[in-house]
């Protein structure tokens, strides 16, 4: 491998809008370590290829096969976003055989959508172990080879979560599952402020992306629901991963700690001035309906950089710090 291909590791890269991911992604030159749970090839042997990337055929295994095939460079690598062990050896893994780690994308997800009263203890742990933990996991895992390659490489170190602009309609009718998302959008805000303080948005970003239209997967395309309407209302996942190589392109501090959503964000200068989103429509000629609201709140304060003196939990002696640490 040329020592200037950058390497990203893909978690939920199974099928879906996370395959898409990793399929753009080595299009745009990266090699790309393609994780999930999902392992092996599920379809029969005269089944067609590549399967259906919304089935339980498409996994790590044949996503990896799809990238090759083509002509780009792929590892598949199983992982189980609960075990921070698991995380620890899929980081371990990848730098064992690319020896770097530009970019991490966490698209891993759990979906329980229901009242509190209606959500049982098991799914709601379920829903924080995979989102926001296994997200931290991640972070923790990456983040030293990030800052190694962003630091000795051309490329910069970046993290893009898979999480929502923070408002409160998005609570209605999932509060356990928008905790876990929220929360994750939550670390976006917080690691971006610690790359501020450490001096690094010259070459390090964690930005949260999320769709404002819905995005085909295998959620969205329930075998339950018979309405031919659907499909009229939801857009291709390269829309979503069209966003990510763009956020990828943009100098990091333009992208550092934002929350973004992929029509926005590709509508702006940074992100490419894309116009015309018709190409992306799942059933030509249609005009999917918009589900982000148009204008978010502002989450910042008057007093925002001002943050008197804090206590820094691991410094040993439990000293204060200065806000300028």
């Amino acid at each position: 491998m040329d020592n200037n291909t950058k390497v990203a590791i893909v978690v939920g890269a199974s099928r879906g809008m996370g395959r898409q991911i990793a399929i753009d992604l080595a299009k745009n030159g990266y090699a790309v370590v393609v994780a999930a749970k999902s392992t092996g090839n599920n379809a029969p042997s005269t089944a067609p290829f590549p399967p259906d990337p919304n089935s339980a055929q498409s996994t790590i295994s044949t996503v990896e096969r799809e990238i090759v095939e083509a002509g780009g460079r792929a590892t598949a690598i199983p992982v189980d976003v609960r075990d921070f062990a698991s995380v620890q050896a899929l980081v371990d893994r990848t730098i064992e055989i690319y020896t770097r780690l530009d970019v991490l994308i966490y698209n891993a997800g759990a979906i329980w959508w229901s009242a509190v009263e209606s959500t049982p203890m098991k799914r709601f742990q379920l829903l924080q172990r995979v989102n926001p933990e296994g997200l931290y996991a991640s972070v923790q895992a990456c983040l030293p080879h990030l800052k190694k390659s962003s630091s000795s490489n051309d490329g910069s170190g970046r993290i893009v979560v898979v999480s929502p602009p923070i408002y409160s309609r998005f609570v209605r009718g999932k509060t356990a599952y928008a905790m876990g998302k929220i929360g994750m959008s939550v670390l976006t805000l917080g690691l971006a402020m610690d790359f501020e303080r450490q001096g690094i948005t010259d070459r390090m970003a964690v930005t949260s992306l999320w769709p404002a239209v819905g995005i085909e997967s295998a959620a969205t395309l329930s075998p339950t629901t018979h309405d031919p309407s659907v499909a009229a209302s939801l857009r291709k996942p390269t829309i979503f991963s069209a966003a990510i190589l763009a956020i990828l392109r943009a100098p990091p501090a333009s992208v550092n700690g934002r929350l973004l959503l992929d029509e926005d964000f590709l509508r702006t200068d940074v992100g490419g001035g894309v116009q015309d989103f018709s190409k992306y429509s799942v059933v030509p000629g249609s005009s999917p309906r918009r589900i982000m609201p148009a204008v978010l709140p502002d989450l910042t304060v008057a007093e925002q950089d001002d943050e008197g003196v804090r206590m820094d939990s691991a410094v040993k002696d439990k000293r204060t710090v200065g806000a300028k640490l």
